[in-house]
């Protein structure tokens, strides 16, 4: 296993958590310095005094952009609940225009494409209501191609609501209170990025600090300065990657004194 070979001081790594663990298994014994960027459940909070266009729009891309292939990209969903309905269903809308003007969501392999195809399934089993897509599109005839699809009315403790799917899907939740939808944001075992959505600049801050991410955007997404850190917590990785903090990595300090012979003692 090469993290293990004698002549690697260091592992950086981007990709399945489970991976991760591998390797951090495999660089103990040599106490190894690791860099990980791994897997997302991301969370969306809309708050209803939000501009519900934008919202709607940056959550299409967030959910929806290379087929939900990206480790950034949103899977759950918490919206307030005056604005619940209207939300979701100009959401399943939007899903159900790109599956009618044949945008591609084709998933990187068949196996992974089953994959996605096993959640559509377990969702609709487990009675979840699947407000646009939830399969394969009746217009492929090859590749790798599913439905992008909304879906709703899982409890938070479901599979489909805590296992990173890599997808074009998400689920969506009414949430009461601010505290609420913190809580429900943080009831994950990943911590890559989230989205918060609202005019209220005091809540803006107050949720961005609570919420448990190495990124959070603010009625935006997937919005990038490379000089800043990126990198997340608990099973979205360890350390810190961008600027000044890829070159902590790729360094060690060393601190040298020297003792002049003509210096007083």
């Amino acid at each position: 296993f090469l993290a293990g070979h004698p002549g690697v001081d260091g592992v950086t790594f981007t990709g399945e958590s489970r991976t991760g663990s591998a390797i951090m298994r495999t660089v103990a014994d040599g106490v190894k310095p690791i860099s990980f960027e791994l897997g997302g459940k991301n969370a969306g909070l809309i708050f209803a005094d939000a501009r519900l266009d934008a919202a709607v729009e940056g959550s299409v891309r967030s959910v929806f952009t290379n087929g939900g292939q990206v480790c950034l990209c949103t899977e759950r969903l918490y919206v307030e609940r005056p604005i619940f309905q209207e939300f979701a269903g100009r959401l399943a809308r939007r899903a159900q225009e790109l599956s009618r003007e044949r945008e591609p969501m084709p998933m990187i392999s068949a196996g992974h494409r089953e994959k996605v195809l096993s959640y559509y399934r377990l969702a609709a089993s487990e009675g979840a209501e699947v407000l646009a897509g939830g399969g394969v599109p009746p217009w492929v005839e090859g590749g790798y191609h599913v439905e992008p699809t909304v879906l709703t009315g899982l409890p938070q403790s479901s599979r489909v609501n805590q296992e990173e799917i890599f997808g074009p899907v998400c689920h969506i939740t009414p949430f009461d209170t601010e505290a609420e939808a913190v809580a429900l944001a943080n009831d994950s075992r990943y911590g890559l990025a989230a989205t918060v959505w609202t005019r209220d600049l005091s809540r803006a801050h107050r949720v961005a600090a609570a919420v448990q991410a190495g990124l959070v955007w603010v009625n935006t997404w997937f919005l990038r300065d490379l000089r800043t850190p990126f990198g997340g917590l608990r099973l979205s990785g360890i350390g810190r990657e961008g600027g000044v903090h890829s070159l902590d990595f790729y360094s060690e300090p060393s601190t040298v004194t020297v003792k002049l012979e003509d210096a007083d003692e």
